[in-house]
């Protein structure tokens, strides 16, 4: 009878990776090596834990839910925007150190940590839902579930920020004052495409929000935690409705006659 195998479940994978994490404040700072223990099915925020509870104890890093929902964890690993506890050490290489840093398109405050507040006040600016008036007799609303179901993609979004620190317009141009980005022209769609809106937000896209800074390379659709087509189903239709109402006389005398029989 062969003797029972040494290794256990739990050695499986087992290896000491090498990480290059970013430490510093305000915009200054250095990569720092560490080495951690890492087994099969670790993610970089574990391998993060671990070494901030074992050699850094004052390592800055956010976090939440730990379940790719809250969008907290965001950094750049190995160059690309990514969730820290959605990326999988056994899809990285091993025999590479892992670089982990803060995002670069927002203020750094401290090691992993930036300052996203910024875009909380974007949002503030974009209109809110203003609702049409109900149009049956019980008093609620018609819709096709064709138009419905086009918005529901829209609101998988975490609020991360990935699509924001990948995009080039933030992050290489610092176009910040004038250019809300992909986030927000998404959350822009959602509103706009919503079969009850009835606020018209694309004058503010073409000259307030810097639509027309986009120049569609799906870098952001690229990064997207939850997979939603930003560049197809967001940014292209909203250009689109741009050039419709600004650059089509035709198709602008007949959205404001529409609106004129619709009131």
């Amino acid at each position: 009878m062969s003797s029972a195998s040494t290794t256990t479940p739990a050695d499986s994978g087992a290896r000491d990776q090498t990480f290059k994490l970013w430490r510093g404040e305000k915009g200054t700072g250095e990569f720092q090596d560490f080495t951690a223990h890492v087994t099969d099915g670790m993610v970089v925020l574990d391998a993060v834990h671990q070494i901030q509870a074992e050699q850094a104890n004052d390592l800055a890093c956010r976090w939440n839910c730990k379940a790719g929902k809250c969008g907290s964890c965001s950094a750049e690993i190995n160059g690309k925007p990514r969730l820290m506890c959605m990326t999988r050490l056994d899809q990285l290489p091993a025999d590479q150190p892992v670089t982990v840093e803060p995002m670069r398109a927002f203020p750094h405050v401290k090691d992993l940590v930036t300052d996203v507040s910024w875009n909380f006040e974007v949002k503030k600016r974009i209109a809110k839902f203003n609702p049409r008036k109900p149009d049956a007799p019980d008093g609620t609303w018609r819709m096709q579930q064709l138009d419905a179901d086009r918005v529901q993609e829209f609101r998988k979004c975490i609020e991360c920020f990935l699509c924001q620190d990948v995009c080039h317009v933030l992050r290489d141009h610092h176009k910040h004052p004038e250019f809300i980005g992909p986030r927000f022209f998404t959350y822009s769609a959602a509103l706009e495409m919503h079969p009850l809106d009835e606020s018209d937000r694309v004058p503010a896209l073409k000259n307030d929000f810097g639509l027309g800074y986009c120049n569609i390379t799906k870098c952001c659709t690229d990064v997207c935690p939850e997979h939603i087509h930003i560049t197809d189903n967001a940014i292209i239709p909203l250009k689109e409705r741009v050039v419709d109402e600004f650059y089509d006389p035709v198709g602008k005398l007949v959205k404001i006659f529409s609106r004129k029989r619709g009131a």
